[in-house]
């Protein structure tokens, strides 16, 4: 016949469980945010580098220039 588990070890085990949830969830936030702030700088580096390359600012780049009005400058 098979015993069942007393209430503590289901607590601890839970406790345990839920902490182990949380490092894991905190170590891949971690990852996540890691390569999202260096594919910014990878993207903002290849805007830099295409605009010294073609003359066009980033926002001609990725077509909004008509957003800048006539004469495509900000001021």
């Amino acid at each position: 016949m098979a015993s069942t588990p007393s209430v503590s070890a289901n607590t601890s085990d839970s406790w345990f469980q839920a902490a182990a949830t949380a490092q894991i969830h905190a170590e891949q936030l971690q990852r996540v945010e890691l390569f999202n702030g260096r594919a910014a700088m990878l993207g903002f580096v290849i805007g830099v580098l295409t605009e010294a390359l073609t003359g066009q600012g980033i926002l001609h780049q990725i077509g909004l220039a008509t957003l800048l009005g006539p004469g495509g400058g900000l001021g």
